[in-house]
């Protein structure tokens, strides 16, 4: 069992270390709402540390899931960053999705340090943080995933080294880049469906069963249809995620004009007060 601790109680950041402490590793938390971490320290045991060098503190793992780059920067550097407290031949483990630019800045600061650095971002939503049953894409050096895998399988149905440092993140961008144009094809096909005057219920049956069947219509077809989107990963992260990947996709020289037309819609939504509504609310601009 490793001594680890855990950097960001968010809605995923909760679970994810609550299944560490299940697995019977040592979780020292942080979280910059003091709040949470007390929660969390009240349910599942551990310990909590008032900035993230004082977690990061004799541990032999360092995993953080938080907001953005710049949240990522504020839990990692400085004299209260989790840099400071890490000692050599640790390892980091950024679960959060940025932009490859950070990535590769923290990557160099932790080889300096002499610390391991993985990127990991993960994918499943709040249901999987919750069930334990997470997607988990890593970006570093072999023996360093290695070990990450060894500790993050405590939540993990499926974790893969995709590359060096920032191929995670690559990879997330891939994921978020098919969920977009997905969506916004369901919400599509759904919106037609009802102007029919077909059962949808009836319609997903059918269609889900062939060529057309996808994890989204199974799982999201019935709040879609109702107007419930209160379901998990806000419309305002991925429009984060989606300027993440539109910007890679200028630098890498890859076309995405679907992405960057439903990173639109999604804006719409936001416009619509939507903000916190669920990736599936993208119907919403259809059945008005």
């Amino acid at each position: 069992m490793a001594k680890t601790a855990f950097l960001g109680l968010g809605v995923m950041g909760f679970p994810m270390a609550g299944h560490l402490a299940g697995a019977g590793h040592q979780v020292t938390v942080y979280n910059r709402s003091p709040a949470k971490a007390e929660a969390w320290t009240a349910q599942h045991g551990g310990a909590l540390a008032p900035v993230p060098r004082a977690a990061a503190e004799g541990a032999e793992m360092v995993l953080a899931c938080v907001g953005n780059d710049d949240d990522l920067r504020q839990v990692c550097l400085g004299p209260d960053g989790a840099f400071a407290g890490m000692q050599a031949g640790a390892v980091l483990v950024d679960h959060t999705t940025v932009s490859a630019e950070v990535t590769r800045e923290l990557a160099e600061v932790a080889q300096a340090a002499g610390v391991a650095y993985v990127d990991a971002p993960v994918s499943g939503g709040e249901a999987g943080a919750r069930n334990g049953q997470l997607s988990i894409m890593c970006g570093g050096a072999e023996a360093d995933v290695a070990r990450a895998a060894a500790v993050i399988g405590a939540y993990a149905k499926i974790c893969r080294r995709m590359g060096p440092v920032g191929a995670g993140q690559m990879t997330k961008m891939c994921n978020q880049i098919a969920i977009a144009g997905l969506v916004q094809a369901l919400s599509e096909s759904l919106a037609f469906a009802q102007k029919a005057g077909l059962d949808v219920a009836d319609v997903v049956e059918v269609i889900s069963q062939g060529a057309a069947g996808s994890w989204q219509m199974v799982n999201r077809h019935a709040t879609m249809a109702s107007g419930s989107f209160d379901h998990g990963f806000a419309v305002d992260w991925m429009r984060k995620d989606l300027a993440i990947c539109l910007a890679a996709g200028d630098e890498l020289g890859a076309a995405l004009p679907v992405t960057a037309l439903v990173d639109q819609f999604y804006k719409d939504i936001q416009v619509m007060g939507g903000g916190r509504w669920d990736t599936s609310s993208l119907i919403a601009r259809l059945v008005r």
